[in-house]
């Protein structure tokens, strides 16, 4: 059974909410992967190019949440690719239901058939929120949906930042998100793919605790010079309110 908002269809199990600090309306479901502060953190952190001529990807893009976030940074059309069907036409929906259909594209795809589409070197910008845990059949969710957007399954790190340097233009830049325990991981990936990392964020959830997720910012084949670590961001006080960083990010005004 469905219900309409603005001719939309919003299906059973399904849900309209906000996707700060954008203020846009996301389609999600309990049934399938929904956003979560990694993604917001993720579009705050990227450093979206302006120009109309910039080709700009988001993949792993789920149910849109990073793609509509970039996408009101910046004059270019930005694509997001997602290998499930059921998260792709959510996040179509969404664009349709923020009317950014004449911003966004999406592509049910697997990335790693980027030749279909793009040809290796004329991307301008990637986003990423990739599935953070190796594939382990013990241990993954038994929702098919969950375990494809956590783990990997169908794509691993090492052909993500293959595909991710193929695509990207010399000092073209791209921002992930990964988990922690995963660092020294994806510095060994990313230098085996000309990646040069430029800019580092480790998140965590309060003072006293272990970084759980960390946000980079990748260059092609950049400078090794230049390299900056961030301040860490705190998402909660020990009390458990938000931090006044993270209260910043997710209430800034809209613009």
């Amino acid at each position: 059974m469905t219900q309409n908002k603005d001719n939309i269809q919003i299906h059973k199990n399904e849900r309209i909410d906000i996707l700060y600090p954008s203020h846009y309306e996301i389609i999600q479901s309990s049934e399938v992967f929904s956003y979560s502060m990694d993604a917001v953190l993720l579009g705050h952190f990227a450093r979206v190019p302006k120009s109309y001529k910039s080709t700009i990807l988001d993949l792993c893009s789920g149910n849109g949440a990073v793609t509509m976030a970039i996408s009101k940074q910046t004059n270019a059309p930005v694509i997001g690719i997602e290998i499930q069907e059921r998260l792709a036409n959510m996040a179509e929906r969404s664009a349709t239901l923020n009317h950014l259909t004449d911003k966004i594209t999406y592509l049910n795809m697997n990335l790693l058939d980027y030749q279909s589409q793009f040809k290796p070197g004329t991307v301008d910008m990637i986003t990423c929120n990739p599935p953070y845990f190796k594939s382990d059949k013990d241990r993954q969710n038994p929702n098919q949906a969950l375990a494809l957007a956590r783990h990997e399954i169908s794509l691993t790190m090492e052909h993500l930042l293959m595909a991710i340097s193929q695509l990207l233009k010399k000092n073209g830049t791209a921002y992930l998100v990964y988990n922690t325990e995963r660092f020294i991981e994806l510095m060994n990936e990313c230098k085996k793919h000309q990646l040069t990392p430029k800019r580092i964020q480790m998140v965590y959830p309060k003072p006293g605790r272990v970084s759980k997720f960390f946000l980079i910012e990748l260059i092609k084949e950049g400078s090794p010079l230049g390299f900056k670590m961030e301040e860490p961001l705190y998402i909660m006080e020990v009390d458990g309110r938000y931090s006044t960083e993270m209260s910043t990010i997710l209430y800034e005004p809209a613009n």
